[in-house]
């Protein structure tokens, strides 16, 4: 298992980023295999907790490390851009802040996602492109699979911080479905708001013709709102959007 670091440029942004691809141990094995990709947010909580903010970080490394090898994947790290996260993460403005999201999933989509899909082994196709995050990257995880399902096929959105632009929840009703399988999960003891965010999200997801076996919700009864949640969950979320 590697991860590999490399500074790109988010044309649409103007701002530069730090992308961290973490391959899986069966990566050097072949030469002929190609795997599925996972673009996860806040890349600097994903692998290392020096890096973390608070030094509690998902340990994917770790995790990966113990899966069975017909769920390993390439995760893509993407790096928040610290003092710029809350606009890059929400696609709706909000008073003074927000509104840059979609400018950030259109950056993802034409310049990272090609940069990783012509540097390593992936399969790019739209059911084995992921996209997962948490609290305002599960907002924006959440707005991606829903605008470009025909791109991310995977979604996991853990602890949504809808509240920020509920507007988001309206595109689950315009959702055609496409080959997407989508990952919602949070807490009860996160807020009054969170649980009832993701049910409506199931909801509307659901009447918009979504198949039981293309969505799962996991609502703890336990857990805070941070890293340690969304490590817990890190697991079962994987292994449910890349089960065959």
């Amino acid at each position: 298992m590697s991860l590999h670091t490399h500074q790109l440029t988010l044309p649409r942004l103007q701002r530069e980023r730090t992308v961290r691809i973490l391959l899986p141990p069966t990566y050097d094995l072949s030469e002929d295999y190609h795997y599925p990709v996972l673009y996860a947010l806040d890349g600097q909580n994903l692998f290392d907790p020096a890096l973390a903010f608070g030094g509690q970080c998902w340990e994917i490394p770790e995790t990966v490390a113990q899966m069975p090898p017909e769920l390993h994947a390439i995760i893509v790290g993407v790096d928040n851009g610290d003092e710029a996260r809350l606009n890059e993460y929400a696609p709706y403005q909000r008073g003074n802040d927000g509104g840059e999201g979609d400018a950030f999933v259109q950056d993802l989509i034409e310049h990272i996602k090609p940069f990783v899909d012509a540097g390593y082994r992936t399969r790019p196709e739209t059911e084995t492109t992921g996209i997962a995050g948490s609290s305002m990257g599960g907002l924006l995880s959440l707005y991606a699979g829903l605008k470009y399902g025909q791109v991310f096929g995977r979604v996991g959105v853990l602890s949504p911080a809808v509240w920020f632009n509920p507007k988001v929840m309206k595109l689950a009703e315009q959702h055609e479905g496409y080959k997407s399988r989508f990952y919602l999960a949070g807490s009860q003891m996160e807020s009054e708001a969170m649980a009832q965010h993701i049910q409506e999200i199931a909801e509307r997801l659901q009447q918009a013709g979504f198949a039981e076996d293309r969505l799962l919700v996991n609502l703890r009864e336990c857990g805070q709102h941070g890293e340690q949640l969304w490590r817990a969950e890190y697991p079962e979320m994987h292994a449910w959007l890349f089960h065959n």
